[in-house]
């Protein structure tokens, strides 16, 4: 496999954290203007992705293979939680 090669799939492995992560942080920004964050909207898209490619990462040691659902509904769960541990 060639470095582009890998750097490609590397990238779209982490694509789906990186969604999740810029999504959530978008969502709190226009429904919940009225609680402010410590943290700025880059901080909290770098936590979250972190926290996400750390699930996806998890998730393909433990299911042996990428893009089990479990994984993405477990990724999603996980980054709303951080999100919801960020904000309090």
């Amino acid at each position: 496999m060639s470095l582009l090669a890998a750097l490609d799939h590397l990238l779209n492995f982490l694509a789906p954290a990186a969604g999740v992560a810029l999504l959530l942080v978008a969502g709190t920004q226009v429904f919940m203007r009225k609680r402010p964050s410590k943290l700025s909207w880059g901080v909290q898209a770098a936590i979250l992705f972190i926290v996400g490619a750390a699930v996806l990462v998890a998730g393909i040691v433990l299911l042996g293979r990428d893009g089990k659902m479990l994984t993405y509904g477990a990724l999603v769960l996980a980054c709303a939680s951080s999100q919801w541990l960020l904000l309090r």
